[in-house]
Formats: structure tokens, sequence, C-alpha cells
């Protein structure tokens, strides 16, 4: 709670001891009138001065123009009857800042979570110049440069670490509540916290360009993007207020010049001005344009925490709607990264094999090289590999511990007249041959993500029954490993081009009924990820195209985080809903029975404060969305 809202607080409540104090002590009735006034003026001097400003600015018809007149309109009542009973002028007051305050806190506990994602970079970074350290600029640091960070500091710059072993803790940049070991070699991007040991790390981008950066231009822009529902209520206020104000001075003045038996209206003007007075309080619009602006603002905050960066409460909206998922395959689904799958057909124990391989391939730099490494079951030697040569577009030759060993394709073996055996599987498939003897092949390919699957179903149980594969991959190669999905619709051999055409007649086929999202890894997916309704990139937040032609942006690599921003969408809008439902039932219900005199004041400032202190509250569970 900030310095103001301490002092609101204390206003609040010094006001209402004050309002107990006048009811329980008689004072003489002058006093009591000079009293009241001063309490009046003390409860309600913000909300006065809004209203002259607001008259002055020719913007008159707002919620504390209607709280003024109806405070001030009960006080007038009060004097002509000299009951001396000035309590609901104040009550109204008190209670509309009662419920301003709970506004305001609510507010500013969605602040609290924006600030802690914008609250990423750090004021200074440990620059290495010359075997010291020094305090720079973060914006001063170039790329290639070395800095430092210690335990318990934030990393500035995207980098790479050169020197030093520690944890990092992520969760303001992914959402993820595990510290992430990093060594040697390992990317690291701003905003990451050091738990443990000291990192030296190679930047690899300018402070501007830096994952921190732009997560904090992200967030600043998405507030400007209102959603249909904001606006409409932005729109709807502006017609209703003035509206409310006319049906008031009808029902101060048309009915007590009738006489109407079966309504029993009377020229009763004082009883008609209170219940006009009635209609101004209960119909004050403040419960629907305060908690559907706060609900939308909430929902970004929580997703934001959650890893989900949205762009704006319009694509929060588009997010809900959802009803068709397009996905890319290589990053999204599977890992990018190829590993060994499977062995076939091998003379040689499976681990042999594969040792022979990953000896033979030690030198290459090739991905598929790579892979074999990993999968070996120990650490490669590389001097037991002998006499490599590499035949360009089939494979390679070495001699490894005293035998010959040829690693490659199908031509090689037919260069080499080596029998090999077909693999039916999909994936690269890499022959090898011993002695000049067929010794089996290694199966290598993409593999699924390990929530890939789990993925997939709870965008199921969401009821988005249509969901989608795109690939460049071949059909072959796509269906197989979709296989376990069990998508909808699985379209290979695409071009980039291609992928966009498709997307095009998928966005036919719903013709309107519904949005239809697409999710990439974001490094070529940009013209797709700006044709769908809504855009999603997973683990891009380092890739300039990705943040430009995306909607949402997953800061890690899960495919969950699709469904959980869906969950989180629909459940705010479901808050935005909730809340316009009650404040026009309520308020309906209370202006019927304002109108026949079934109810007083009291009811009246229920009916405005008090629904929307109760929007406030729903509102602000937008921002929890760790169950979801």
């Amino acid at each position: 709670m900030d310095r103001e809202q301490k002092l609101s607080l204390i206003s609040i409540i010094t006001a209402g001891a004050a309002l107990a104090a006048l009811n329980i002590f008689s004072v003489e009735a002058h006093l009591r009138l000079l009293l009241f006034l001063a309490l009046y003026i003390f409860i309600g001097f913000d909300t006065l001065k809004k209203t002259v400003k607001s008259i002055a600015e020719r913007e008159v018809f707002n919620e504390s123009f209607l709280m003024t007149a109806a405070s001030l309109g009960a006080f007038a009542l009060a004097i002509h009857a000299k009951s001396g009973e000035y309590s609901e002028a104040i009550a109204v007051m008190l209670l509309y800042r009662i419920g301003e305050f709970f506004e305001d806190y609510a507010v500013g506990k969605s602040r609290e979570s924006i600030r802690a994602l914008t609250d990423l970079r750090p004021d200074c970074a440990n620059l290495e110049k010359d075997g010291q350290t020094v305090k720079a600029e973060p914006s001063e640091v170039r790329t290639g440069s070395i800095i430092v960070v210690n335990p318990g500091e934030k990393i500035p710059i995207d980098g790479i670490v050169e020197e030093g072993r520690g944890m990092l803790d992520n969760s303001a940049l992914t959402g993820e509540s595990l510290p992430r070991e990093v060594s040697p070699g390992d990317e690291v991007l701003s905003g990451g916290i050091s738990l443990s040991g000291v990192l030296k790390i190679k930047t690899t981008r300018e402070f501007a360009e830096s994952t921190a950066s732009k997560i904090m231009e992200l967030i600043e822009n998405a507030s400007s993007h209102k959603a249909g529902s904001e606006r409409f209520i932005t729109k709807f206020a502006r017609l209703y207020t003035p509206l409310v104000c006319f049906i008031s001075l009808l029902t101060a003045f048309i009915p007590p010049l009738f006489r109407i038996g079966v309504l029993h209206l009377a020229p009763e003007w004082s009883v008609w001005f209170y219940r006009a007075l009635l209609i101004l309080v209960i119909s004050c619009p403040c419960a629907l344009v305060i908690s559907v602006p706060l609900t939308f603002f909430a929902g970004l905050g929580g997703a934001g925490r959650a890893g989900i960066l949205i762009k704006g409460a319009n694509y929060l909206e588009a997010l809900a709607g959802i009803e068709t998922a397009v996905f890319d395959k290589t990053g999204t689904l599977t890992q990018g990264v190829f590993e060994v799958s499977a062995v076939h057909h091998n003379t040689l124990e499976e681990a042999r094999l594969i040792e022979c391989a990953a000896l033979a391939e030690s030198a290459s730099s090739h991905p598929i090289s790579k892979s074999l490494l990993r999968a070996c079951s120990r650490a490669v030697d590389r001097s037991r590999a002998k006499d490599i040569e590499e035949i360009s577009g089939m494979g390679l030759t070495a001699s490894v511990d005293g035998q010959q060993i040829a690693i490659g394709n199908e031509k090689l073996m037919k260069k080499l007249g080596v029998a090999y055996r077909e693999c039916r599987s999909s994936g690269t498939i890499i022959h090898a041959a011993v002695d000049g003897e067929y010794a089996g092949h290694i199966v290598i390919s993409d593999m699924l993500k390990s929530s890939a699957a789990e993925a997939v179903q709870a965008l199921r149980d969401l009821d988005i029954h249509k969901i989608v594969m795109l690939t460049g991959d071949s059909q072959k190669i796509a269906a197989e490993i979709a296989a376990p999905l069990k998508l909808d619709k699985i379209y290979g051999d695409l071009l980039p081009q291609d992928k966009a055409a498709k997307l095009k007649e998928l966005k036919a086929e719903i013709n309107g009924r519904g949005k239809l999202a697409f999710v990439g890894d974001g490094l070529n997916d940009a013209p797709v990820l700006a044709a769908a309704d809504v855009g999603v990139a997973m683990g891009a937040i380092g890739s300039d195209a990705a943040i430009e032609a995306a909607d949402v942006v997953l800061t890690d690599d899960d495919p969950l985080k699709v469904a959980k921003a869906v969950k989180i969408a629909r459940r705010c809008l479901g808050i935005v809903y909730q809340n316009i439902f009650l404040a026009l039932s309520v308020k309906l219900m209370c202006l019927v029975l304002g109108v026949f005199g079934l109810a007083g004041m009291w009811t009246a400032v229920f009916a405005d404060v008090g629904v929307m202190v109760l929007a406030v509250f729903n509102a602000i569970r937008a921002l929890y969305v760790k169950r979801l």
C-alpha cells in the first residue's frame, strides 16, 4: 500500500468515526448542520474537485458528477424537511470513497504484477576491462564485451557464459519455478537472476535488443490495445450517463404533475425528487467502467507472470475464442534437436555400433555427428579414430581401433559395394560397415517434446476440436512423428509460402466461426504468425521477427503454455461477463424498487458502491493464474 492509499484509508476511517459520533451525540440543529457540512467537504473534497473540473472541461456526465448531484440533493432534501438527517448524504460520499479505495488497491495489485515483469533490467553492468571490473551503464556495453554477474545480481544483457557455473532463476522471464543450471557455452538471457556462482558472460546483443528490453517494450505497449468488450463499455458509459440524468429529471418533475390511481402517483415534489436522486446513485456506471478494463489489465499481468506475454487486451479476447489450433512441427511440437531413435539390423552390439559411428564422426561439427556423440554411452577419445576421409554427399570412412569403418547413406554403401538393408522408419538413416561388412543402420530423427501429447489433449479438453500440423518435412516423416498426437490434419512438404496459403484455406473453412491460432517457434514462421487470428511464438523472445509478428509470445518452449494461455483468456473474459451481468441486474432491480418507493438511499448506495467493490474484487481474480 503506497502513501496515497494510506492517507485515503486514514481519511475514510476518520470520516466514519466522525459520522458515528454525530449520530450518537445530540447537537444543536444549526451546529449539527455545520458539522455535517464540514464532514461532507472533508470526505468528498476530491470528488467535488473532480466534478468542478469535469464541468469546466465540458465532460459533465461521469460518476463523480452523479455522486455529487445525489449527495448534495440528499442534503437539500434534509434541509428542506428540517429533519436534521444528513447521514444519507455523508454515507453516499463516504461509501463512494471506500469503493474508490478498493479500486485503487486492486489496480495497485495489478500494477505490482506488471512492475515485477518490467523491473527486469538492472541499473548497471559489471564490465570487465583490462582485467578490472568497472560499473557501467548497460546501454554503453557493446556486443562482444565481457560482463561479470555475481550471486544475487540480474543479468543485464543477453550473452554466452564464458567462465563459471551456477544456478539461474528465470521465473520472471519464463514463469518456470525451478532454477536452471548454466555452465560455459550456455546462452543466458537478460533478466535472469544468478543464485550461485560468479558468471563471466560474453554479450551477444546490444542492451536495447536484449530480452529484458523487449519484454518491457511488449508489456508497456499492451495496455494500448483495447478489447472489444472494453471499447463497448467505454462507449456505453458515454451514452448511458446522460440518459440516466435525463430519466432522473423526468422522474423528479413529471409524476408530481399527474395523479394516476393505480400507481398512487401524487403531487409530492419532495418524494419524487428523492426518487430521482436514487436513480442517479443506482445508475452510476462506475462498476462497469472500472471493473472491465481492470479485469483485462489483471489478466495481462497474470499471464505475464506465467511466462505468457500477450500484446494487448484485444488479443486476450481473441485467444478466448480459439476453435482451431495450427502448429508448426520443428521446434514447436518437436525438440528441434536430432537424436538417435533406433538401431536396426546390427551385427555388432548396439552400444558398440553407436560408439564406432561416433568415433568416426568425432571430428565433424555436423548436427548428425553431434547426435551420435550424445548417444554414445561413454566419453569419446578422438585419438582412437585415424585416417578420417570425408566423401562429399555420401559420408566418411575412418580407421577406428584398427578396424575400417564406413558411415554414411545408401550411396556410400553402393560405392563401397556393401550390401545394405533398407529402412522403413522415417528420419535420417546412417548405414554402417565394418571391414567391408554391413553392420546395421542407425535412425536419427527429431523427437517429440515430452509435453507435446499432453498439450494437444489439454487443447481438446478446452473444446478446441480441430488441431492441425504444418511442416516443411515430408508427409511420411510428419505423419510418423505426429502419430502419437492424434492430430486432425497433417500437411507436409510445405514451403514457407505454402504454409501461408494453407493457413488461409483453414481460415476460410472456419468462415468467421471462432478464431484460428498458429503456434510456431518464431524463427522462420513470421509470415504465418502475422496471418493468423492469433499468432503464438514459442520460446522466441530473442527473435525480432517473432516478437514483431506474433500476438502472443511464450517465453519458453513448452507447448502446454498454449492451453494455459487459452484458459487465462477464457477465465478473464468470463470474469468480464460476470461483472457486466452483476452490475446491470442489481442496478435494474434496485431501479424498479427505487421508482416505486420500495428502496432508500442505502439500497441505492449498495447498488452503486457495493456492486463496484464486488466487481473490483472479482476482477482482481484474473491476476491469479497459477492453478490454471
